[in-house]
């Protein structure tokens, strides 16, 4: 497997992230950049009160499978500390009150723009799931269940639609858990195929908090455990106005990896100069070592 070096540009307006693998989560002060507790950021992702549609909600699509397991959760979510994360239709209506790094503020005020994963509006035929979270665990499950718009090969939802949502659940899960911003990488073992109309649980979890990291891992899975879809690992950095709340790692500005392969650490420096007439952008620089 080789994973190539790559360099990706977050210009105005475009931005996204994720996480790695091991073990033990650190106990740390969980706070976000504006003094929040892990609570208070369920809390505003979580609005009680809002005319907004919730996307992760049962419709006539959902197979008997996903319905009973979602019913199974909910339950959870009276006694197990369980939450269901609402699913708006885009990102800026979830992380209301989040302070971007410099060069990152959305400007626009486009109406019609989606999460990817909200991308096909028609039930049952795109990307059909729900989040549930564990505060104090740092765990998420995702019931997902691929529409015929997904498929790869014939009656088989395609291994990227999959690659997608893994990635979206572990946004969510790393936001929630320690305001984990940018995925620097994400590793994925696919082993067997997904059918089109059927369910996937996504069993995520919080491995370790550690230089300017979080670390996460992902294993897809039929309902009853029997077939494994694929398991993945990544990586996501906390966003730089949280990580003066996290002591017990001081930052470094590189460390090795298994191949001794430089990891960077992103600036958020914005290249802007006013005056000098181009759009404010950050550059985070994504250099992942290759192996045979």
């Amino acid at each position: 497997m080789i994973r190539s070096g790559f360099q990706v540009v977050a210009r105005l307006g475009h931005h996204r992230a994720l996480p790695g693998t091991c073990r033990i989560l650190p106990r740390l002060n969980l706070t976000s950049a504006s003094g929040s507790s892990t609570d208070s950021l369920v809390s505003r992702f979580c609005p009680e009160k809002t005319d907004l549609k919730d996307y992760a909600l049962p419709n006539a699509s959902w197979c008997p499978d996903m319905l009973s397991l979602y019913q199974e959760f909910l339950e959870k979510t009276k006694a197990d500390g369980w939450i269901k994360l609402p699913s708006f239709k885009s990102n800026r209506d979830h992380i209301q009150g989040l302070k971007l790094p410099s060069g990152l503020a959305v400007t626009s005020d486009k109406s019609d723009w989606r999460i990817f994963t909200r991308c096909i509006p028609m039930e049952g035929q795109g990307y059909e799931y729900v989040i549930f979270f564990h505060p104090s665990k740092k765990k998420s499950v995702c019931l997902f269940q691929p529409g015929p718009y997904l498929e790869g090969a014939p009656g088989f939802a395609h291994g990227g639609s999959l690659a997608a949502l893994m990635d979206e659940t572990f946004s969510k899960t790393a936001y929630l858990a320690g305001e984990g911003l940018f995925t620097l990488s994400l590793n994925i073992r696919f082993k067997n195929l997904i059918p089109v109309g059927s369910l996937a649980v996504l069993n995520v979890a919080v491995e370790k908090m550690e230089d300017q990291k979080l670390y996460m891992s992902c294993v897809a899975q039929s309902r009853d455990g029997q077939t494994v879809y694929a398991k993945s690992s990544g990586k996501q950095v906390l966003h730089p106005q949280a990580l003066s709340c996290h002591h017990h790692h001081p930052p470094t500005p590189r460390t090795k990896g298994r191949d001794n392969a430089e990891d960077p650490v992103p600036s958020w420096g914005p290249a802007f100069e006013p005056g000098v007439g181009h759009v404010p952008q950050t550059q985070l620089q994504l250099e992942e070592e290759s192996s045979p």
